[in-house]
């Protein structure tokens, strides 16, 4: 996990896809919950403790900014209750939406996950919510990593997308910004 600053200290930086592929092995990364990997788990399921993970990362910086603001203060560390107390208080007040991925980002990210073989339908379906008042709607849909998504380096999990379409980081970032030219 890196740290990436903020305006207010750092914030803990979750990679997604080495999120998505140690959750579907059934590791509970950044303490997600553990799965069966030979069961797998639904898009829905993925995304949703992706997001509780940021919550949770989030929450934990502000507590151990607020401790070591205290700190400095001559004030003595957080007790184990107190720390915890702190750490519900910020959970309670993060709005869902603030960080990345919106669940329509995570579904196009996914295909590309999809595309690259690391992950694939397990077979398993379930009825999904929608289905009760609209029963065309799809069913929720089980995802197993794959063998090559075990084996994936760590400089191909960093940039799925360019590890997709085979370019280099230079060619993904370059940005032609003629209006800044004079």
């Amino acid at each position: 996990m890196e740290l990436r600053p903020t305006n207010g200290g750092f914030q803990r930086l979750i990679r997604t896809t080495p999120f998505i592929l140690g959750f579907l092995k059934g590791e509970g990364p950044e303490g997600s919950r553990r799965i069966n990997p030979r069961i797998g788990a639904p898009m829905t399921d993925i995304h949703v403790e992706y997001k509780n993970a940021l919550h949770r990362a989030y929450a934990k910086d502000a507590v151990e900014c607020d401790e070591e603001k205290r700190i400095n203060r001559g004030l003595p560390a957080f007790s184990e209750a107190e720390f915890n107390e702190r750490l519900q208080h910020y959970l309670d007040r993060i709005p869902y939406k603030l960080f990345k991925m919106r669940y329509s980002s995570f579904c196009r990210y996914f295909g590309h996950l999809k595309r690259l073989g690391w992950v694939k339908e397990s077979g398993r379906t379930e009825p999904s919510a929608v289905q009760d008042s609209y029963p065309p709607a799809p069913s929720r849909v089980y995802y197993l990593i794959t063998p090559k998504g075990r084996k994936a380096s760590a400089k191909e999990t960093a940039d799925p997308i360019q590890t997709l379409y085979h370019y280099s980081r230079e060619q993904r970032s370059a940005k032609q910004h003629s209006y800044y030219r004079a």
